[in-house]
């Protein structure tokens, strides 16, 4: 049998090589062929030239033999003169040599020195084949295939734009960014799925997805559902899941591994257009209608090497619009000095309009905090979830990461700092949206030497504090300890400590300043017991908050370190890597269980209930205000509980864990639960040490989609 196989796969490279070779390709344009074949082609013949519904193969023996002999230049006369049917010739010619070299790429095909195609005659009748395997399976023009594409226009074309006031106020029916509201709160005000129904939920479609780290949210809007993965972007009827149009990014680094080494959360709308970041440091903006490319901005850190080989990995925080821009958080490689910052896009163009670096430097507000050491010697302040915003104060709110090198904070400096607190480490910061100026900010952790980040969602409600409703900023970092701040001037007001850590024994009521455990200070090569690990008991993955009831729903793993710090010498630290390890441990108190959800009043600052589990927890929190609430872990397991008790109403078991965000919405005033699985983020697999009978698939992502079925 592996004889066989090898031959069959030595008789398709042959004849792929058999083809196009008296021509060679321009590799550039065979990149942007790509993505031009995923706007134009792909819903024929298949996002990766495999077959669709109404177009075959583009790639493999049979595709090859029929274009055996024949010239890159007959190849792209056939494309300019036959496609696509019924409109060729209507693509730019630009467009049709790029998608000509694309194909040519994927059959094996040599690229040349700056060669570009041109095009060659016809073949002439009766001397090939007349079927050369680009053909789209012929449709009568009363066919089901005209009336599904009019149905397919007709559903973009009803796209609306998105405004500002449908942003701050979204209608129940969509999910217009990461958790649905500029207060990242993760609730729906949707009411046919409840307490007394959801048992009834059944599957109602689900799609594949292109292979990445994925962690991603869909965005809903007048019944298309939009997702990314690896690079690919896909508008869905969010009904039926029928593609509707997909963007394919070429991808020209070998080291980016096509995209799947794109870990992202999510994207956002505003007016007609989609912006999602790219895993090759851009931003695009796409059209809702076609999905082509308004603006495409590169956002690249200081120093970006232009060497697409040599990209450094940089990863992008959830977009948001507000003010009418693009902001996001970008997160540079860990031995990228005074680097990560947070920048403002005009979303009509894409133009960078600010950018505020979360490593203060000297002359700034915290710049003398970094125990001395030059700027060329601070690394950390990440940003790798979304902000949140308060369109009345104009105000953008960011949590920061830990510093990635603790030696720059625990060893001596040539010069003594007036601080070692690492501002804007473990940080909330406000930044006005206009300006990018910092309003106020509050460090939650001082001088964060064990990686306990506090980047994690900025939820925005009005809690009655003191006899007397004010409006917040709340945060919760990997020790699972809420701060809540006065939104306007980030003056502090109180915490609450879940109980699942071992690194701060005191808060001061009027300051929330933290004082750590003397047991676990760092000393070089000596192993001291941490608890959360390094996963944290919380992580990206979101809490969501009923902003009626103030009750927070918090996904937690528990998990421990025996963590190390080793002090280094400058010319290692400058080799970059981290100084600090964390082996995973179960809890001393470990009782097999290592997953948790759990529900706290903030009123109160209660918890109302605890339900724990073996499987480590995965997903976000959706909460419905009809009193459910839904939640994944790494058991591909995904729950509904109800709000009140804890209690489970619903479960089902999905193809992978759910490593994302889960969303509800509405079509035609019938409500569905959408979440994407597919494991592979780092927090997925926080409790797999101690659960070996947990099995992880294969790689695989997908979107799944319920709906309520017949009683």
């Amino acid at each position: 049998m592996a004889a066989a196989l090898l031959s069959t796969a030595i008789g398709t490279v042959a004849h792929a090589q058999a083809a196009f070779l008296d021509q060679p390709y321009n590799a550039a344009a065979a990149d942007r062929g790509q993505a031009a074949f995923g706007q134009n082609c792909g819903r024929c013949h298949g996002a990766n030239l495999a077959g669709g519904e109404f177009g075959p193969t583009l790639t493999g023996a049979p595709f090859a033999m029929h274009w055996q002999g024949q010239t890159g230049g007959a190849l792209l006369t056939y494309l300019q003169t036959k496609m696509p049917p019924g409109g060729a010739g209507t693509l730019p010619s630009d467009t049709y040599a790029d998608l000509a070299a694309y194909i040519m790429k994927a059959n094996g095909a040599a690229p040349g020195a700056g060669a570009a195609l041109t095009p060659a005659p016809a073949p002439a009748a009766g001397g090939r084949p007349l079927r050369t395997g680009l053909e789209t399976r012929a449709q009568p023009k009363d066919s089901t295939a005209l009336r599904v594409e009019a149905e397919r226009k007709a559903k973009l074309g009803a796209l609306t734009p998105v405004s500002d006031a449908m942003l701050a106020s979204p209608p129940d029916a969509d999910w217009l960014m990461w958790r649905r509201t500029y207060g990242v709160s993760g609730f729906s005000k949707l009411k046919q799925i409840d307490r007394t129904n959801v048992a009834r939920l059944v599957p109602a479609w689900s799609w594949s997805l292109p292979v990445s780290q994925n962690e991603t949210t869909p965005i809903v809007h007048d019944g298309v559902l939009f997702v990314t993965s690896a690079g690919t972007v896909q508008a869905l009827d969010a009904a039926t899941g029928d593609l509707l149009w997909q963007y394919v990014r070429p991808i020209q680094s070998t080291n980016l591994n096509g995209g799947a080494q794109h870990r992202n959360k999510g994207m956002a709308i505003w007016g007609d257009k989609l912006i999602a970041d790219t895993v090759d440091k851009h931003v695009v903006a796409l059209d809702i209608h076609t999905g082509k490319v308004v603006w495409d901005h590169e956002v690249a850190g200081p120093d970006a090497p232009t060497d697409p080989e040599n990209v450094k990995p940089q990863t992008f925080g959830v977009p948001i619009v507000a003010d009418g821009k693009v902001i996001l958080g970008v997160s540079l490689a860990i031995d990228t000095p005074s680097g990560n910052f947070i920048a403002a896009l005009d979303a009509n163009t894409g133009q960078e309009l600010w950018r505020f670096k979360t490593v203060a430097q000297p002359g700034q507000p915290g710049g003398d905090s970094w125990n001395g050491a030059p700027p060329s010697e601070r690394y950390g302040g990440g940003l790798w979830t979304g902000a949140s915003y308060d369109p009345v104060r104009k105000l953008v709110f960011f949590g920061t990461g830990n510093t990635y090198d603790a030696g720059t904070l625990l060893q001596p400096q040539p010069r003594k700092g007036e601080s070692n607190d690492a501002l804007y480490t473990d940080t909330t910061l406000a930044l006005d949206v206009q300006t990018g100026k910092l309003a106020w900010f509050y460090q939650h952790m001082q001088r964060d030497v064990w990686d306990m980040d506090w980047v994690f969602e900025q939820t925005l409600a009005t809690l009655p504090v003191d006899g007397r409703p004010r409006d917040v900023v709340m945060t919760a970092g990997k020790l699972a300890i809420f701060d809540v701040m006065d939104r306007a001037t980030g003056q502090y007001l109180f915490s609450k400590d879940l109980g699942l850590q071992n690194l701060v024994t005191a808060i001061d009521p009027k300051t929330g300043r933290k004082t750590t455990n003397p047991a676990v200070e760092p000393e070089s090569g000596k192993a001291k017991l941490l608890c959360p690990s390094s996963a944290g008991a919380r992580s990206w993955p979101t809490t969501a908050m009923d902003p009626d009831s103030h009750v927070v729903y918090v996904p937690i793993t528990e998990t421990c370190t025996d963590y190390k710090w080793t002090a280094r010498t400058p010319a290692e630290v400058a080799k970059g890597g981290l100084d600090m390890a964390y082996p995973v441990r179960a809890r001393p108190d470990a009782d097999g269980n290592y997953g948790r959800l759990e529900a706290v009043d903030l009123v109160t600052r209660q918890p109302l209930w605890t339900v724990r589990q073996r499987a480590g927890m995965t997903s976000s929190v959706l909460g419905l205000s009809t009193g459910v609430v839904f939640a994944g872990s790494m058991d591909r397991r995904f729950h509904a509980y109800d709000a009140k008790t804890g209690k489970i109403l619903w479960e089902t078991r999905l193809a992978a864990s759910p490593s994302s965000s889960p969303i509800t919405y509405a079509v035609n005033g019938e409500q569905y639960v959408a979440v994407v699985v597919g494991g592979g983020g780092a927090f997925d697999g926080a409790a797999r040490p101690f659960t070996p009978e947990i099995d992880s698939p294969a790689p695989g992502m997908s979107v799944v989609v319920f709906k309520l079925g017949k009683n």
